[in-house]
């Protein structure tokens, strides 16, 4: 018997429910989703049925890595509605076979690779999150100190409430909410992963602030290698990467965004 329908979607509207959902899942060391970055090699709709290939920059990406993103976008595609039977699978990594064998199980990491476990797992994951919230918290104070004339004192006071609608903004939200960190109007913007302020340690502003570019900066640098690694592996993958918004800056205006 064929696949039917989600809940009466049509295929097109099926792909774009799923596509939207991919995009929720980002690459935990770039920080950006797997569609900007071309990692969705192949996406098929049967009927209710979704069938989802990702492709990476080398054959070699670690598994735990894969594996996140692999079980997240296998999560993300079971949230939509009245979906019907959902596989993602991963080609041409030399891990390829556990961990397509593992997300369908469901199982989590450690069953897929009993030398690890789901614990470390977990800590890579946040250890990245809080990599991304720190990065997130540069590119607004380089925001407020370029565009809206600023000085690091000024900076250092400000609340969430103060702060533009802008993606850079957006964008830290997201990364606090992450964390479990506060998102209300009175919340501190410059605050560490474990909700302690930066000013309650014995650094000055201006320190952290470069550290938190270089960490910035080491993020944006990796996304930019993987995207070149992928499109010589892959060089029809150009045409599925999203152009980032740091890049498009740096185009129209010779200088790095925020």
């Amino acid at each position: 018997m064929s696949a039917q329908p989600s809940a009466g979607l049509s295929d097109e509207a099926l792909r774009t429910a799923a596509l939207t959902a991919l995009s929720t899942v980002r690459d935990p060391e770039l920080d950006e989703p797997i569609t900007d970055l071309g990692f969705v090699r192949k996406l098929t709709i049967t009927g209710s049925a979704v069938n989802v290939r990702l492709r990476l920059p080398t054959s070699f990406c670690a598994p735990n890595f894969a594996y996140l993103m692999a079980s997240d976008a296998m999560d993300a595609l079971k949230s939509i509605p009245g979906i019907g039977e959902t596989t993602v699978e991963l080609d041409e990594n030399v891990d390829s076979e556990r961990i397509n064998a593992g997300v369908a199980a469901g199982g989590g990491f450690a069953n897929a690779f009993p030398e690890e476990s789901d614990e470390e797992l977990d800590a890579l994951r946040r250890i990245f999150q809080a990599k991304a919230h720190l990065a997130a918290i540069e590119r607004v104070a380089a925001l407020m100190l370029r565009d809206y004339g600023m000085n690091v004192d000024e900076v250092n006071k400000l609340v969430l409430a103060d702060l533009p609608e802008h993606p850079a903004v957006l964008a830290l939200l997201n990364r606090r909410s992450d964390l479990g960190l506060p998102t209300g109007p009175l919340g501190s913007v410059f605050i560490h992963e474990d909700g302690s302020r930066w000013e309650d340690r014995d650094v000055p502003l201006s320190l952290q602030l470069r550290f938190a570019k270089a960490t910035r900066i080491s993020i944006d640098g990796n996304a930019h290698f993987c995207r070149g690694l992928l499109r010589t592996r892959y060089p029809e993958s150009e045409a599925d990467q999203t152009d980032r918004e740091q890049d498009l800056v740096f185009i129209k205006t010779g200088k790095r965004s925020a």
